[in-house]
This record gives structure tokens, C-alpha cells and sequence, in this order.
């Protein structure tokens, strides 16, 4: 439970900043000035012995919670084998396992297999490589409000301006950008379920107006929105999407970056959706937090490079990998899919209950434990309200609770709480928000 014992930020952490704006970039972000000593489960602990709810989980990437006993067991157990041989020269039999898995729970019922790397946007990189060398054809289409990355073709991929982009360019050629199914904001002024799908039948447009379809590679999408303010989309529309693609010879790519590993309620997102996508990247909650990405596909995509054109140095890490194999048991064992859905619930009830109270709250939406609000100043023309979201996480955290913001205009607060958290410590968390957000209204 949230316990502080000094204001926040506190004097340690303060004493840290100071020395963090020294020799730390200023383009390195923070949420809020305070520095961690330690975390467990739900909680994070700062270094003035002040204790917070962890509603960000490292963006993401804690869904089994901080310090898991069993992932650390088993890590620790590697550690005193070996730390690093590198696949490409002395290969181990964690990396085999790993990819052997990821086969079994991933969706599609045909033979795959799976790459490794460090980070979410290597996984979109190579991704992205293996669709052009199995199609050769190099154009991508990706989706307007996504977040991919902030290498040069991910942040290509991306689509925020600000801060993600600006000044940035040139960026990767051949990548173009389609509406997004973002429906609270519906790119062509339309109601769903009214709207009959423009946004996919778009796509077939876009290929008489902008790019030919036999140009186009793949299309890439993720299944929920992440940075982009955790946007749903309707049932129809990313399958309407796929089998457009199919139609044309078009590899269909989810980024399963941010939605999985139980976040949603099932292990993947696109579950939900019934995707069997022919690429999936994956990484965030994968090894617990340890560095760990995969790109996992059908097979007779992810053999069309040689060898050497794919891969690197730490992909794939020995320690990485049994933290990843750990995880992927804690997920079944402990149930934590559906613990996902009861925590997205008991937060959408709350939510809900604050949007009759609250106009500024103009939508709440996601799936499983993958909860946002939109926050607007007029509720009829949808004003952006940045500003009131901005003292709303500031709010929070000077309470004890963890935050994200998100949204291509900044308005959107996010909600990512581990899997493994009370019901005692996500109550706590919903009052603390309601008092912050009241404090932000200035009620």
C-alpha cells in the first residue's frame, strides 16, 4: 500500500536530480522527479523511503511484477553458468527453448519460428527486413496514432510529431501512413457502427491513390494502440484489414509490443481479434524485464534471409531468454490473463462512475489490465484538455500512485498496473486518482 514518509519528490530524490541534469541529456524524459531504491510486486519504493503503486510497470514491461521470486530464482541460477556466448558463435539451448515456445502460444495453428533481439524497435526492424527480403517489395504501410519506435525506420513508422519526430528527418523512404480506427476521433466524421468501415475500405483506395498494392510489403499495425492513448479499435476493422492484405500479396505484421503477455486478458491482444498474423513482435513484458525482443513468424517468412542478415551481438541473451521461459510459466500457472480482466474491470467500473461526475473525462476505453481516459475540456468538440492531464499525473504521483500519459495530442492517462497486484492496492490507486483528479479540476 502506498506509504509517504516525506513530500515528493523527496530530498534524496531531489539531491539525484541534480546530478542526473549534469550528466544525464535533457532528450532522456522523465514522468516525475523521483528516484527508485526498490521494487516488489505492485510497488516501488524511492530512495526517500516512500512508497508508490506501480501503474506504469515500466511501461508495460512488469506484468508478472517487480522482482517476481521465480523469475529471479531462475536468473540467478543462470548467472552462475554463463552470461553471454553470443548465438552467432557459441549457441545454448535457452534461445532454442525460448523460440520453440513462443511457436506453441503465439496465434496460428502452422509451423513458425522466431528471431531475437534487444528492444521492441529491433523487432520492428527486423520485422520490416524479413517482409521486404520474403516479398521483395519495400513498402510499409503503418497506421496513423502508432508508436513503433524511435530508430530511423521506426520512427519512420511512428506517427506523433512531437516529440517523437520533429527535426529528426529525413526519415526511411517507401513507408506510408493509413487512418487508424480511432473511433472517439473518427478520421472521416463518421459514428461506428454506422460508419460501415470506411477506414478499411480506405485501404483499397489508398492503393489506386497513393501506392500500388504490388509495391507494398507488409502493413503493420498493433492490435491496441499503445502510445497513441491506447486505442481499440471495432471488431471488423483489423481483420477487414488482413484480408485486404491477403487479397494482394501483403505480409500482415502486429506489433504485440506493449498488448502482450496477459495485458489484455488473453496472452496476445490480437486474440481478441481472431489475428493470426503472418509476423509478430514481441518484447516489453516477455523477460520480466531484462532486455528481450522476438519476431516470430510463419516459417517460410522468417527462412528468407541468409544467414548473417539477421540477428546481432546480444540478441537473444542467455539470461534474458530464462527469464522469458520463466514468464511465460508464471503466466499459465498463475492465471494471470484472467487476473487482467478482473483488474479491467474493477477499473473500468471506477472510471465509468468518474466520467458521470467529471465532463472532462470524454472517453474510457481498453482491454484487460490496458485501461485509459481521455480528457477534453468540451465534451462536444473534443478539445484536447493537455494541460489538466499533465497536473492529473502530477497529481498522482505527489499521492504515491505511478502514471503514464499518452495520446497523439497529450491528453490520454494510461493505465499499465502489474498483473499481480491486490485488490486492496488497485482501490487505493482508483481513490488516489479521483483525488488528484478533483485537485486538477480544481474542485
Amino acid at each position: 500500500m502506498i506509504n509517504l514518509k516525506t513530500q515528493v519528490p523527496g530530498p534524496n530524490s531531489e539531491k539525484l536530480l541534480e546530478k542526473r541534469n549534469k550528466f544525464i541529456p535533457k532528450g532522456i524524459s522523465y514522468s516525475f522527479p523521483v528516484f527508485a531504491e526498490e521494487a516488489k510486486g505492485a510497488m516501488i519504493t524511492d530512495v526517500d523511503g516512500n512508497q508508490f503503486i506501480d501503474f506504469a510497470a515500466g511501461i508495460g514491461v512488469i506484468n508478472v511484477g517487480h522482482c517476481n521470486d521465480r523469475v529471479v530464482k531462475a536468473v540467478k541460477a543462470q548467472l552462475d553458468k554463463y552470461i553471454h556466448t553470443s548465438i552467432n558463435v557459441f549457441m545454448y539451448e535457452q534461445y532454442v527453448d525460448l523460440a520453440e515456445k513462443l511457436a506453441a502460444i503465439t496465434p496460428g495453428d502452422f509451423p513458425k519460428k522466431t528471431m531475437f533481439a534487444n528492444s521492441g524497435a529491433e523487432a520492428v526492424e527486423n520485422a520490416v527486413k524479413i517482409a521486404r527480403k520474403y516479398t521483395r517489395k519495400k513498402g510499409i504501410i503503418a497506421l496513423e496514432c502508432a508508436f513503433h519506435g524511435r530508430t530511423l525506420m521506426t520512427m519512420t513508422l511512428t506517427s506523433k510529431v512531437r516529440p517523437y519526430k520533429y527535426e529528426f528527418g529525413p526519415f526511411a523512404p517507401e513507408v506510408y501512413k493509413i487512418p487508424s480506427a480511432y473511433c472517439y476521433r473518427c478520421y472521416f466524421g463518421l459514428s461506428y457502427p454506422n460508419c460501415e468501415m470506411q477506414c478499411v475500405k480506405n485501404l483499397e483506395r489508398f492503393f489506386i491513390a497513393e501506392c500500388p498494392a504490388d509495391n507494398i510489403a507488409a502493413l503493420i499495425a498493433e492490435p491496441i494502440q499503445g502510445e497513441g492513448g491506447f486505442i481499440v479499435p471495432p471488431p471488423e476493422y483489423l481483420s477487414g484489414l488482413k484480408e485486404i492484405c491477403s487479397k494482394y500479396g501483403i505480409l500482415f505484421i502486429v506489433d504485440e509490443i506493449q498488448s502482450g503477455f496477459g495485458r489484455s486478458g488473453k496472452m496476445f491482444a490480437s486474440e481478441h481479434f481472431g489475428l493470426e498474423a503472418d509476423l509478430i513482435t514481441i518484447a516489453k513484458s516477455l523477460a520480466a524485464g531484462f532486455p528481450l525482443s522476438a519476431v516470430t513468424g510463419r516459417a517460410e517468412i522468417m527462412d528468407a534471409p541468409a544467414p548473417g542478415e539477421i540477428g546481432g551481438t546480444y540478441g537473444g541473451n542467455p539470461v534474458s531468454c530464462v527469464a522469458a521461459l520463466e514468464v511465460i510459466d508464471i503466466m499459465r500457472e498463475e492465471a494471470l490473463p484472467e487476473r487482467a480482466l478482473k483488474i479491467g474491470e474493477t477499473m473500468k467500473k471506477r472510471l465509468y462512475e468518474m466520467q458521470e461526475k467529471y465532463p472532462v473525462i470524454g472517453d474510457v476505453r481498453g482491454l484487460g489490465a490496458m485501461v485509459a481516459i481521455e480528457l477534453v475540456n468540451d465534451r462536444k468538440t473534443k478539445e484536447p484538455a493537455k494541460e489538466i492531464t499533465g497536473k492529473l499525473a502530477a497529481g498522482c504521483y505527489k499521492r504515491g500512485l505511478v502514471v503514464l500519459t499518452a495520446g497523439i495530442y497529450s491528453n490520454v492517462l494510461r493505465f499499465l498496473p502489474t498483473l499481480v497486484l491486490s485488490d486492496e492496492e488497485l482501490n487505493q490507486a482508483m481513490d488516489v486518482l479521483e483525488e488528484s483528479l478533483k485537485e486538477a479540476l480544481g474542485c
